[in-house]
């Protein structure tokens, strides 16, 4: 029986007469043994540059490692240092520089007891694409720094062999000495081996070798063929034989355009094996040292070669198929969407490989962790997310270990709402009162638009949208019940207190550090001589904006539950009124109304407040009140400290004895001080799984500084009211990078 011989798949090889240029893509980071920093949205500030300069005039002429984003590898700290990778082809020059130091000592001629010389140039071009060093000059390898093991196995004499049928001329490789190739490097423990060669089906020996070395996890990288044909080479197509166990990549060529080379075999039935690189014009040196342009997919297939080096080194946690897989799963589609019979699975992206893939959680745990965001913040916090760090280590899908800074993935939410739906609460009022009882509605029509008479008609598509109750239950003792209205606006109507219109300034005690929508509330009243007793209740929900949620939402708020109970004390001292208040907030979903992931503890929490108000009658019309509010909230991993604090000025009778203008200065609710205590891992072991964790504090206090200014002018007109208010926001939401807010509403309301 004939022994099946292979031959070099060579397209063409010119000499490189312009210098290519070309500009790296950034990616994920990660290094090994120790994690390299991995950053998330929101943008932090630009990191340090690397202490190495990768983006240099030697990378950007290496088209290879440029296309294929290597990049994104070498700032991670991957270079393929200590991996070995096979290259079973047709020798290699070692005396040029490019491989000072890089060729393995058992590097061996398995066709014959030649020395190592490269008598076609073929070997060491596909050598120096893998490895070729990085020294300021001409290119370098994909994986500078691996180690490459020489199996040459071209049949002596061959390569210069000019006579004869064509497909017997050149470089021949016998099964036998392929299979040789295979076995050296499985016996050398090589991460990868290339196979840049095309011909007739892997016979016996060669099956069996391919076994061995994939049964060893070993990855081994084949060329497509040159033919322009519809399926891989026959040689290639070991790839779906049951000995491959997935580990044999099918490489085909892409030219600079990142379509198809014209020369390239397609992947056909073979496109889950099949992976495409840069093939066309590949920047490599030619046995003699110097710069040629390389094609065919002999040139691709080192391509992804380096790339497999570069990941057993970044991740030696990863085995074979898991490397195979990783490139797949991370290869940037082209053609038909998802794979097909053209390009396969895709191009190589080196950038998209060394991100994390899949579910990641924490390290030494299974608890889930986002790259992107693990919390939606409340404006209480606003860009708290800016300050401070949190890093830990997460694994991904594969095993693979990143440092994420938690911090970096608080998402600020969305800042609050201030005159549209002040403005929205108009609508109509309905009101009545007696000596006893009182009630108060608002109504909203069925979408036909805002009239000034509510007909029969309309009554009828009539929705309430807010009200409350209001009754005497006995001579000193008052009972209200309110509906999509606060315990604080009934509060107030049983105290018979008027609060100023102001529009955006809300009253430091009315807010709990987030937007919400009150489902119920109720609140009792007794007068103990100069003293008012009061206690309330309140049920609702927290209104948050998560942007992971928008899309199952379809954009609107997450309403999550709460319930406020508080008891206050009231009276006068002359001119001067004075009130104090208790009040105990729970959520079950929440903390002051941000969502934490389970990274950073989950949700939850009680808040305990007090608040003081003051006011003082200067007579003559004018009026001066304050109001301060502390308050302290305890989370599953943290306490927070929060105050908001308000001053008004009122004027009654301006120009004539009906007008008034009040001004009002509030600061809303905002956290101060405290944060969250994580056990968070902070290394992270390969070899041994074995997980060291530390105490992170991640501080929750925002930079930003909400202040409400907001003036407010009314009198009568007609039969009703005409109202002006002028307002400004510094750092609405306590977001210090958010512009200032000013606006300005005209209203016109009457009494029916």
């Amino acid at each position: 029986m004939m022994t099946a011989r292979h031959i070099l798949l060579l397209g063409t090889a010119i000499p490189l007469a312009v210098s290519l240029a070309a500009c790296g893509g950034g990616g994920g980071v990660n290094s090994t043994p120790t994690p390299a920093p991995l950053a998330p949205p929101p943008p932090p500030p630009p990191p340090p540059p690397p202490s190495t300069n990768f983006d240099t005039a030697e990378y950007r002429q290496s088209n290879a490692a440029v296309s294929s984003k290597a990049i994104s590898a070498y700032q991670a700290g991957a270079t393929g240092t200590g991996i070995t990778a096979a290259v079973v082809d047709s020798g290699i020059n070692p005396a040029l520089s490019e491989f000072a130091g890089k060729i393995s000592t058992a590097s061996a001629d398995l066709a014959g007891t030649r020395p190592m010389a490269d008598e076609d140039g073929h070997g060491t071009a596909v050598a120096a694409i893998i490895g070729a060093v990085k020294n300021d000059s001409g290119m370098h390898g994909v994986a500078f720094n691996s180690t490459l093991l020489i199996a040459k196995t071209d049949e002596p004499g061959s390569c210069t062999n000019t006579s004869g049928p064509v497909d017997q001329q050149g470089c021949q490789h016998p099964d036998s000495a392929i299979a040789r190739g295979v076995d050296l490097a499985r016996t050398n423990q090589a991460r990868v081996i290339n196979i840049s060669l095309g011909g007739s089906a892997a016979g016996g020996v060669l099956r069996a070798a391919i076994d061995r070395a994939t049964a060893q996890g070993i990855v081994i990288v084949i060329s497509a063929g040159n033919d322009a044909a519809a399926t891989p080479d026959p040689l290639a197509q070991i790839a779906l034989d049951p000995v491959a166990r997935g580990l044999v990549i099918i490489a085909g060529a892409l030219d600079a355009n990142d379509a198809l080379a014209s020369f390239s075999n397609q992947a056909g039935g073979a496109q889950a094996q099949y992976l495409t690189a840069l093939g066309s014009r590949v920047v490599t040196v030619n046995e003699n040292g110097a710069l040629i342009q390389f094609s065919g997919t002999s040139a691709s297939a080192p391509v992804i070669s380096g790339a497999v080096a570069l990941l057993a080194q970044a991740f030696p946690n990863l085995t074979g198929r898991q490397i195979v897989d990783l490139l797949f799963n991370s290869a940037r589609d082209l053609g038909t969407a998802g794979d097909d019979a053209t390009y396969g699975q895709g191009a190589l992206d080196l950038a998209r490989a060394f991100q994390p893939q899949g579910q990641t959680s924490l390290a030494g745990s299974m608890t889930p962790v986002s790259i992107a965001s693990n919390a939606t913040m409340s404006p209480a916090m606003g860009d708290a997310a800016k300050a401070g760090t949190a890093q830990s280590i997460m694994l991904d899908g594969y095993g693979r270990a990143y440092v994420l800074d938690l911090a970096r993935t608080l998402s600020p939410g969305a800042r609050p709402r201030a005159l549209a739906p002040a403005l929205a609460q108009g609508g109509r009022q309905l009101a009545a009162a007696g000596r006893a009882l009182a009630f108060s509605v608002s109504v909203t029509d069925g979408g036909r638009g805002t009239r000034m008479l509510l007909t029969r008609e309309e009554a009828e598509l009539a929705r309430a949208t807010a009200g409350f109750v209001a009754s005497r239950i006995a001579p000193r003792t008052e009972f209200a019940l309110g509906f999509h209205t606060s315990a604080g606006t009934i509060a107030a109507a049983l105290k018979g207190k008027r609060e100023p219109a102001f529009l955006v300034a809300e009253a430091p005690t009315r807010g709990l550090g987030f937007e919400r929508q009150t489902r119920s509330a109720v609140a009792v009243r007794h007068q103990l001589a100069d003293l008012g007793i009061m206690v309330t209740a309140e049920t609702g929900s927290a209104l948050l904006y998560d942007p992971a949620e928008a899309v199952r939402l379809r954009g609107d708020y997450g309403r999550h539950g709460y319930d406020r109970i508080s008891l206050g004390l009231d009276g006068r001292l002359g001119k001067l009124a004075l009130g104090v208040e208790a009040s105990r907030l729970g959520e079950k979903e929440t903390v002051l109304g941000a969502r934490f992931g389970p990274a950073l503890g989950g949700n939850g929490a009680t808040s305990w407040f007090l608040d003081v108000d003051a006011a003082f009658d200067l007579g003559r019309g004018w009026q001066l009140g304050g109001t301060l509010r502390q308050g302290i909230t305890r989370a599953p991993l943290g306490t927070l400290r929060s105050n908001a604090f308000g001053f008004d000025a009122i004027k009654i009778g301006v120009f004539d004895g009906n007008d008034r203008v009040a001004l009002r200065m509030a600061q809303p609710l905002r956290i101060v001080s405290g944060g969250l205590r994580l056990t968070l891992p902070e290394n992270y072991d390969y070899r041994t799984g074995i997980t060291t964790y530390a105490v992170r504090r991640l501080g929750l206090s925002p930079v930003g500084q909400q202040i409400d200014l907001e003036a407010s002018y009314a009198r009568p007109l007609g039969p009703g009211w005409l109202t002006t208010n002028l307002f400004y926001r510094q750092d609405p939401g306590n977001l210090w990078y958010a512009p200032d807010d000013i606006g300005v509403a005209l209203r016109f309301g009457m009494d029916f």
